[in-house]
C-alpha cells in the first residue's frame, strides 16, 4: 500500500470505483467513456429499491463524450443502471447539452451552467472532470499513433513547438523552471 498505515483501527464501508477510457474511433473522432460505481459493504433498506445488498452498486453510471482533435465536443449520451431513486434516470438526456463545448479553459464554468445542481445528476457532472483529463491524455498523446493504426493520414501535431504549451505550469511537473520544461521546451524555460 503506497500510503503509510494509518495505525488505528477502522472498517472499510463505502468504494467509488471511477474507469474512464480512450478510444479512437475509424472515423476520426474519438470516444471518451466513464464509467462511475458506488457500493457499501453492508446490506441496506432503499425505499425505490427495497434492500440493496452488500456489494450491489448504490449507483451505477456510464457516460461517453465523442471529441475531435480539438477538444470539440460531437456526441453525448449518459446511462444510469443503478441509482437509489427511481427518477435518477429522467436526467440522462441533459447530457446532450455537452454537445458543442470544447474541452479547455472553461469547460467546467460551462460544464455547471448547464449541468448544475437540478439540471443535472451530481456524480454524472463530477464524472466529466476525469473525463476531460482523459481526452488530453488519450488524444493528444495518442493521436498519430491511432491514425496510422486505422491506415488514415499522419497529420501535423497540433501543437507547435513555436507556441507556448498551456500545460506548462499547470502542475508542478509542468513548471516553467523546472527540468521538463528545460529538457522538452528549452525556450519556454524560465529557470536559472
Amino acid at each position: 500500500m503506497p500510503l503509510s498505515d494509518p495505525g488505528v483501527e477502522r472498517r472499510h464501508y463505502h468504494t467509488r470505483d471511477i474507469q474512464v477510457r480512450g478510444y479512437f474511433r475509424a472515423d476520426g473522432l474519438w470516444d471518451i467513456e466513464g464509467h462511475m460505481r458506488d457500493t457499501k459493504t453492508y446490506a441496506f433498506e432503499n425505499s425505490h429499491r427495497g434492500e440493496v445488498a452488500a456489494g450491489e452498486p448504490v449507483h451505477d453510471m456510464w457516460l461517453r463524450i465523442t471529441i475531435d482533435d480539438t477538444m470539440l465536443i460531437h456526441g453525448a449520451e449518459a446511462a444510469t443502471e443503478s441509482s437509489p431513486y427511481d427518477v435518477c434516470h429522467a436526467i440522462t438526456p441533459s447530457y446532450e447539452q455537452l454537445i458543442g463545448l470544447r474541452i479547455g479553459p472553461g469547460f467546467h464554468r460551462a460544464v455547471k451552467l448547464r449541468l448544475g445542481g437540478k439540471s443535472g445528476c451530481t456524480h454524472l457532472t463530477e464524472l466529466l472532470y476525469p473525463m476531460a483529463t482523459v481526452c488530453y491524455q488519450t488524444a493528444y498523446a495518442s493521436r498519430n499513433k491511432a491514425r496510422r493504426d486505422f491506415g488514415l493520414p499522419v497529420e501535423e501535431e497540433p501543437q507547435s513547438r513555436d507556441k507556448r504549451p498551456g500545460h506548462i505550469d499547470a502542475c508542478h511537473a509542468m513548471r516553467a523552471d523546472g527540468p521538463v520544461v528545460k529538457e522538452v521546451w528549452p525556450q519556454y524555460y524560465e529557470g536559472g
